[in-house]
């Protein structure tokens, strides 16, 4: 029997698919030896030779010799097999490709199409390939409509039997590290280097830069001229606020900068702890915390240290409600008098004073405690 157009057929599925003749050959022998022994006991020994021309015959290998046993109505079967068997490899081969070229994506970002809603998700047409944007990698709150073009962050390629399945998401972190690399060339070109990101999707990001170029600055880079850079992200991201801060090696100024908007008065590390108390004044105090607490939650996450927020305004009321109440004997030994000294002196300045446990009235204590410089803030 014969196949028509058989070695034409094979060249042009070589050209367009890159499957070679001869793993489609061997393919369709082995489909058409599997088939015709079932006619044979199971220890037949057969082979499918095929010509270029497409001529087919079977041969029963034995010690003595080969007999041909080709089927009498065998022609109509093996042109049907060897059909089947490319359809079969086509499609092997595309899920191959798909998947070689996703995979080179993977951690990228992909731009897809949807198609309709899907058991809570979204169906995502990528060209080549469909994938389901699932609820838990959605921006929450975020509804998408059919034809919508979205940009996805490509998470992991996963080969499966049915083709390759992508997982992509848009809750991602690295989401918006991507948007960032795509819209500040700075990003790309090394200028400017990404540290960290803490996001909490559809609500607020907050995303650490650093510029190796003393003359970039880093926020005003990813701000954009008119702040076109940051409005293109934005944009893609709906209402999600985005907090450009600029990272510092110094983890007081790192973490003043990420409790922006918000002005601090001074911070003190426990480096043993990684913990750190921040004080902010007291109109500023909400602003640090943020809604819900968003804005310092953020600030841990992108820092690393635990933010422990005082109010500056109550820590001055404490220190002078405490200064009020020296003892003599306290005030003597950081004066470097005794007791007995101090006594007298403040009776010569007209306070009347008894003993040394008695307190320091507040108006001598501010003539007599000797003046401390400023502790150095660490807003800048």
């Amino acid at each position: 029997m014969k196949i028509e157009h058989f070695n034409e057929m094979l060249e042009e599925i070589r050209r367009e698919r890159g499957i070679s003749k001869d793993m489609l050959v061997e393919a369709i022998k082995a489909s058409l030896v599997s088939a015709v022994k079932k006619k044979f006991p199971e220890d037949a020994n057969l082979e499918c030779r095929i010509t270029d021309q497409g001529e087919v015959r079977i041969y029963r290998l034995t010690e003595d010799k080969e007999e041909d046993v080709t089927p009498h109505d065998f022609g109509r079967f093996a042109a049907q097999t060897a059909k089947q068997v490319i359809i079969q490899r086509l499609r092997e081969a595309e899920k191959i490709e798909t998947f070689d070229e996703f995979t080179k994506k993977q951690g990228e970002l992909v731009t897809g199409i949807v198609q309709r809603r899907e058991y809570g998700g979204y169906l995502i047409n990528l060209g080549r390939s469909e994938t389901v944007l699932t609820p838990q990698e959605q921006i929450p709150g975020e509804n998408l409509r059919d034809k919508d073009h979205v940009k996805l962050y490509l998470v992991e390629v996963k080969k499966t039997p049915r083709g390759p399945m992508l997982v992509v998401s848009r809750s991602h972190p690295n989401l918006v590290r991507k948007l960032f690399e795509m819209e500040v060339p700075e990003i790309k070109e090394g200028i400017l280097e990404v540290k960290e990101i803490a996001r909490e999707p559809g609500k607020r990001t907050k995303f650490a830069v650093f510029s190796k170029d003393p003359n970039v600055g880093a926020v005003g880079a990813c701000v954009g001229h008119m702040g076109q850079r940051i409005q293109n992200i934005t944009r893609e991201l709906g209402p999600e606020r985005i907090d450009i801060v600029e990272w510092n090696e110094k983890p007081e100024s790192f973490i003043t900068n990420a409790l922006s908007p918000a002005k601090i008065s001074k911070v003190e590390l426990n480096q043993a702890e990684k913990t750190a108390k921040v004080w902010v004044p007291e109109k500023e105090l909400s602003l640090a915390i943020g809604k819900e607490g968003q804005n310092v939650r953020l600030a841990v996450k992108l820092t690393g240290w635990k933010i422990d927020l005082l109010s500056s305004d109550e820590g001055a009321k404490k220190t002078e409600q405490k200064r009020s109440k020296v003892k003599v004997h306290e005030l003597a030994k950081e004066l470097n008098l005794t007791s007995s000294e101090l006594i007298a002196k403040l009776r010569e300045m007209g306070f009347s004073v008894k003993a040394a446990n008695s307190s320091v009235p507040e108006d001598a204590l501010e003539k007599l405690q000797p003046k401390k410089e400023e502790e150095p803030t660490t807003n800048e």
